[in-house]
């Protein structure tokens, strides 16, 4: 199975650059999990014929939003973690399946001031327990922009960055919670020690072409699936938002 994630920063804006249904057919992804579509489904045209669409939308019109386009239809599915303070972003879509559960997650920036870091910790807990309760039923996969960068190995200025958004010591840790109750960074787990790994740049300075990154999207599994893990890519390459997509691949 392999399954690709990508925050691509307004579906709109993206749909300008590139023939997305074209390229998710190219990739032959049994599942896109996108992030931060900036859109109600109304807003848009896009046929997938061969791939069933769930979106999830903010309240508010632009904001966040998440959408996942898969071949094989759910038995289940579920958009947000039935939260009302944390479902009104579109943040959160759960797919439910016979032998396991598929998530695509946009998790809440702190913002640059840290104006939102306590809600983004409150998310980030309700988010672990939601998870967690999923995993005692069947193994979870989730994906998406987690919206922290988990070591210093994540990024390319860990000093200058340390507290700022994204890599504050609280958003590290509520990660390493995550990771520790049971779940897997699928990247880091085949590849610990590979640098300049990054999956979004800065439109600034051209970071982009000088790979001045961080690593802040993931594919994350239940523990149990370890074994299943063929390999976790960062498709570096592929061009049309600040992210680019990562990719999973699992032994069915």
């Amino acid at each position: 199975m392999k399954f690709i994630s990508w925050n691509v920063n307004g579906f709109r804006a993206l749909q300008r650059k590139m023939d997305v249904y074209s390229w998710l057919v190219e990739t032959g992804a049994d599942a896109l999990c996108i992030q931060e579509t900036k859109m109600h489904r109304d807003q848009v045209q896009f046929e997938t014929p061969g791939y069933f669409q769930y979106w999830n939308e903010a309240v508010r019109k632009g904001y966040s939003g998440t959408a996942i386009f898969t071949k094989n239809e759910p038995i289940n599915v579920t958009y947000g973690m039935g939260i009302e303070a944390h479902d009104q972003e579109g943040r959160l879509i759960t797919l439910e399946y016979d032998n396991y559960y598929l998530i695509t997650v946009y998790t809440p920036n702190a913002k640059r001031d840290l104006t939102r870091l306590d809600y983004r910790l409150e998310w980030g807990a309700a988010f672990t327990n939601y998870i967690q309760q999923l995993d005692r039923i069947k193994p979870v996969i989730f994906c998406g922009d987690l919206n922290v960068a988990h070591q210093e190995i994540d990024l390319t200025y860990p000093r200058n960055n340390s507290g700022n958004s994204g890599f504050t010591q609280e958003e590290r840790e509520d990660f390493s919670a995550l990771l520790s109750n049971g779940f897997i960074d699928t990247y880091r787990a085949l590849y610990p020690d590979r640098t300049g790994a990054y999956s979004w740049w800065s439109f600034q300075f051209n970071a982009r072409q000088r790979n001045i990154g961080w690593r802040i999207d993931y594919f994350v599994t239940s523990q149990c699936l370890k074994e299943y893990i063929i390999d976790a890519k960062i498709l570096w390459d592929v061009v049309g938002s600040d992210h680019c997509p990562v990719e999973l691949k699992l032994a069915e």
